[in-house]
């Protein structure tokens, strides 16, 4: 269930006072900003006690819907959490970490035809590798250090490479292969690429193995030139690794299972772990209905990893009781081994304890929220005079512009959330002209008789609109006979006469009431209902859009006889859209469809005007 608006009065003294990180989302759920806390529950009250000057803090009453949040142990490990989400979500307020300042990577494109590796300070959105984020400058340096004394990769640009007549110093130095201007071959290139990969996906087990084997073919086909830099290069991996050894924990992908239950609800959140870095977190929150909890982890763990990439381990707080089947199972949609342990010592136990927590916190998170979500739909059954909460709701909006392409819009709330599953689009089909009620009473016919047929009604319809619009909605349910439906108009607030900047309520008109029901701003009805109408009336919009759009398309391009779908998508794109195919010429047109058809083509774009 998606919690209600975030309410600071009730919602700050429920939040921890451990570190954290906490995340805010809009209406819509888009992430919009993401912090770290020493204490989450003060850091919180800072931003409604006037004291932060930042420019979205002063507009949180109207932007902050939703929050989250995830503890951590320490604050650097808030910092380094923190610092992954920004890079992952990019939030639109999170403008100094997003830069990337913070963090480093190393960039490794396989793409080029001799790959290097760069040091950049944010990731991009090509198909390059990236490794990291370094959170220490003297740690990237220590690892290009030795991928440049184990691997001879080139270090050089692009330009440099380019305009090279003979090796550099890395070359002499035994650093480079030289292939800017020497021959190399790309088989053994691209396998030192494969090697420096390995390397920097911390998989040194398997990169020493296959430099082992390579040293041991090279030796028995008596290239020991070949050899001894095979063995020279796995020394230093190995001295590398137990100088670290100390300092770093291992660099393994594993997804950490917390649980917390009471009774027959339970929460469980899965942290997951990427080459050692805590990397995020995800809720699920179950009825257990009395199963035990291996029980339930065993099934939860089948059904999550079915469409999901599997970890090389998975943490449990405690074992279960079909380990064996489950991980032959999960074994073979990985094609490798994936470990299944109760850790109880050392990092992973640290981490197991901390998912405990968080698990636990978003329990009692949750359980605010459900008792404010039922507490928002008991005000709406109130102040509408509805004889249930309306846990369902429905709302619908028609649009059109000047007449042309109508549509009707249908978008669905379940208990405060939409539920797209329920979303309809309808394209008006039986009305000539801009008759706004019979457009709505032709979308409410179709979508009121299908759920007739299929028993899907809401325990709310709310059309867009006012007395009108509910009356059309009324005459509706009577003609095909539902009965017990609860209808609704709301009315958008408008401007008032004589007095500059006032405004009228929102209003609500039911059936059998003469007046309208004021909704007073910031109250549960207020919110709900009229972020359901803005997302009926954009999605809408949206869909009238796409109809305008290929009306405008298919009216130039698709009535001219001869041009089907690939030959105006030829066009399209050859000309860069429609404005480019109309300033082209017949001989251009003619590069890209038959000249005949071309010609054809030019004279619908240019029209010769009628004689006076």
């Amino acid at each position: 269930m998606t919690p209600p608006r975030f309410d600071p009065d009730r919602d700050i003294p429920q939040l921890p006072t451990t570190p954290g990180v906490y995340i805010m989302r809009d209406a819509q759920g888009v992430i919009f900003y993401v912090g770290k806390a020493i204490n989450l529950r003060a850091r919180l009250r800072q931003y409604f006690g006037g004291g932060d000057a930042r420019r979205f803090v002063g507009e949180l009453d109207g932007l902050l819907y939703g929050l989250e949040v995830l503890l951590t142990t320490t604050e650097k490990e808030a910092l380094l959490l923190e610092a992954t989400l920004i890079h992952r979500h990019q939030p639109r307020h999170n403008v100094l970490l997003k830069t990337g300042h913070h963090f480093l990577y190393l960039r490794l494109d396989p793409r080029a035809a001799w790959p290097r590796l760069e040091i950049v300070r944010q990731r991009g959105a090509d198909e390059a590798r990236y490794f990291g984020p370094f959170h220490l400058a003297s740690k990237l340096r220590e690892v290009t250090r030795l991928i440049e004394r184990v691997f001879p990769l080139r270090t050089c640009q692009d330009q440099a490479m380019r305009n090279r007549s003979r090796p550099c110093l890395q070359h002499q130095i035994q650093r480079c292969l030289g292939p800017c201007v020497l021959p190399v071959d790309p088989a053994v290139y691209a396998a030192l690429v494969d090697e420096v990969t390995l390397l920097l996906e911390g998989r040194s087990t398997a990169l020493i193995e296959r430099l082992e084997a390579k040293m041991q073919a090279a030796a028995a086909a008596w290239r020991y030139e070949e050899a001894a830099t095979a063995r020279d290069q796995i020394e230093a991996i190995r001295a590398s690794l137990e100088r670290q050894h100390v300092h770093l924990s291992r660099p393994i992908d594993a997804d950490a299972f917390g649980v917390y239950r009471e009774g027959g609800a339970v929460q469980i959140i899965c942290m997951s772990l990427r080459g050692g870095q805590l990397n995020g977190a995800e809720h699920l929150h179950l009825t257990a209905q009395g199963a035990p909890t291996p029980a339930l982890l065993s099934t939860l763990i089948n059904l999550h990893y079915e469409a999901r990439p599997l970890p090389a381990e998975i943490w449990l707080p405690e074992a279960l009781e079909d380990e064996g089947g489950l991980s032959e199972a999960l074994a073979e949609r990985a094609g490798r081994a994936v470990r299944l342990r109760v850790p109880q010592r050392g990092d992973a136990a640290r981490i197991m304890e901390m998912a405990a927590r968080n698990a636990e916190q978003a329990f009692f998170q949750g359980r605010v929220a459900e008792e404010a979500q039922a507490q928002a739909l008991e005000a709406i059954q109130r102040r509408l005079e509805l004889t249930t909460p309306p846990r369902r709701v429905e709302c619908v909006d028609i649009s059109l512009f000047q007449g042309g392409e109508p549509v009707g819009a249908v978008v669905r709330f379940e208990d405060g959330a939409p539920r797209k599953s329920g979303y309809r689009r309808y394209t008006i089909k039986g009305v000539e002209g801009t008759d706004d009620y019979a457009m709505m009473r032709e979308v409410l016919t179709r979508r009121l008789k299908r759920g007739l047929e299929e028993g899907d009604l809401p325990d709310l319809l709310v059309v867009d609109g006012g007395r009108g619009q509910l009356a059309v909605a009324v005459a509706v349910a009577q003609d095909l006979q539902i009965e017990g439906l609860e209808l609704a108009a709301l009315a958008k607030a408008r401007a008032l006469k004589g007095i500059e900047g006032a405004r009228s309520p929102e209003r609500v008109f039911r059936p059998g009431r003469h007046n309208p029901i004021k909704l007073l701003p910031g109250t549960p009805p207020f919110l709900q209902l009229t972020r359901l109408r803005d997302e009926a009336h954009r999605f809408a919009i949206t869909f009238h859009r796409q109809r305008r759009r290929a009306a405008r398309l298919r009216s130039v391009l698709d009535d001219i006889p001869g041009v089907g779908p690939a030959r105006r998508k030829a066009l399209l794109i050859s000309f860069g859209g429609l404005a480019g195919v109309q300033a082209a010429s017949r001989e251009a047109l003619a590069g890209v469809i038959p000249a005949a058809l071309a010609a054809r083509v030019y004279a619908a774009l240019h029209p010769t005007p009628a004689p006076p």
